[in-house]
């Protein structure tokens, strides 16, 4: 049996993959001075890899799984297996976009008007297959950062990944089309997914990984009802399953426990209230496994 190489991806995405896997149950330790990370299991050998670099490594072996966008698996051409999607991300729990952008006073409305033009990306590929699909020949030019202050000085566009656009706003640039819409993916190497142990492993870890996901945005609620309320309380609960129905030692009250969405809590609690629930009970959940 040997142990598992796991790839956390550096930069944008690693405070946010190091809080999913200590909510899946795994403990990292970054040490900003190593690009390898403590974690709490014996059997995982960690090591730091930026995202855009993460596909390469997977497929050569040098890790046997890691974690990056779909956009970087794209862009390198990396032959690994996908093993699950994960949509978590820098800020949020959405996905991210590549978009194309110019300056918000520029007189380009589309891709088309770009004939000729420069643009400025980290994703020369992704870019150069976009402008090849729409008949368009422009000038793609790698950027290695701040593509965002390039415009309209060094290029006349960008292609650039964003959650919220407020990046965009904030540098005066307007949003001409959508290439693609990018989320975390857990990858392994083809080879390691074929060892029956790695395969295990991996497939172990992605269940509580996706686990933790489910639960960020949802709440567990336990409450008591009598039964003559019951179908009013029932009426007022929107659940992810079915909710679980105990009885009580006094027959004629039951026990409900569901899970929710957390936006929802704040209207959700008076209705129940109202409807007859009494011992309301509202609980954080770590992982959430079908």
């Amino acid at each position: 049996m040997s142990g598992l190489k796991l790839g956390i991806p550096k930069g944008s995405l690693q405070d946010a993959t190091v809080e999913l896997f200590a909510k899946a149950g795994w403990r990292i330790t970054v040490n900003s001075r190593s690009y390898y990370p403590g974690i709490d299991d014996a059997d995982i050998t960690c090591m730091m890899v930026r995202a855009q670099e993460m596909a390469r490594y997977v497929e050569n072996g040098t890790l046997d799984a890691g974690l990056t966008g779909k956009d970087w698996i794209l862009e390198t051409g990396a032959d690994v297996e996908e093993v699950a999607e994960l949509v978590y991300s820098k800020t949020s729990l959405g996905r991210v976009r590549w978009v194309l952008a110019v300056a918000e006073d520029s007189p380009f409305q589309s891709v088309k008007d770009l004939e000729g033009k420069i643009i400025a990306t980290e994703a020369v590929k992704m870019t150069e297959k976009y402008l090849a699909r729409n008949g368009v020949k422009a000038r793609v030019e790698f950027s290695w950062g701040a593509t965002e202050v390039k415009v309209p000085q060094l290029a006349d566009a960008i292609v650039e990944v964003t959650e919220t656009g407020s990046s965009l706003r904030a540098n005066h640039l307007r949003v001409v089309d959508t290439l693609l819409e990018s989320a975390t993916w857990f990858i392994a190497n083809r080879g390691a997914m074929k060892d029956p142990w790695k395969r295990e492993k991996i497939e172990n870890m992605v269940l509580l990984l996706d686990g933790a996901i489910k639960a960020y945005n949802r709440v567990g609620l336990m409450m008591n009802v009598r039964r003559n309320d019951l179908e009013k309380v029932l009426a007022a609960l929107p659940a992810l399953r079915n909710p679980t129905i105990g009885q009580l030692s006094d027959p004629s009250w039951v026990a409900i426990n569901t899970i929710i969405e957390e936006k929802t809590v704040r209207q959700l609690i008076p209705k129940l209230k109202a409807a007859g629930a009494e011992g309301i009970v509202e609980y954080p959940l770590n992982k959430v496994v079908y």
